[in-house]
Order: C-alpha cells, then structure tokens, then sequence
C-alpha cells in the first residue's frame, strides 16, 4: 500500500468510527465524501474529465471484470 493510500485509509476509518459514534451511517458518510471529491477534482479539472474519472471507477467496479487497461 503506498504511502497516501495508507493515510487516506487511516482518516477515512478515524472519520467512519467518530461517524458510528454519532449515529451516522457509513453510507452516508461515503456519499458526502464522494461529493467532496468531487468537488475538489472541480476546483482544477473539466466536468466532463471528472466525468470519465467516475465512469472509469464505475465500469471497473466488477470484481470479475478485467480492467480496460488490461489484456487477456
């Protein structure tokens, strides 16, 4: 695991913990993050470029599915 996936998994659990500590859903939690995201990749990219980012992250979602930048 690199080095900001490893700090982004840490607060990203600190942040679920203190969330279930108040009731809070993780789901959510992961929604509004999302949102954050997004908004952050606004600041300095195309709407249409966070748009194939998300379209990018939802066609790889099946786990049975090889990646588009992977071959046979």
């Amino acid at each position: 695991m690199s080095a900001q996936q490893a700090m982004v998994a840490r607060h990203f659990a600190a942040l679920i913990a203190e969330a279930a500590g108040e009731g809070i859903p993780k789901d959510v939690i992961a929604r509004t993050m999302l949102a954050r995201v997004v908004d952050c990749w606004r600041e300095e990219r195309s709407w249409q470029d966070v748009a194939n980012e998300l379209r990018f992250t939802a066609d790889s979602l099946d786990p049975d599915t090889d990646f588009e930048f992977m071959r046979p």
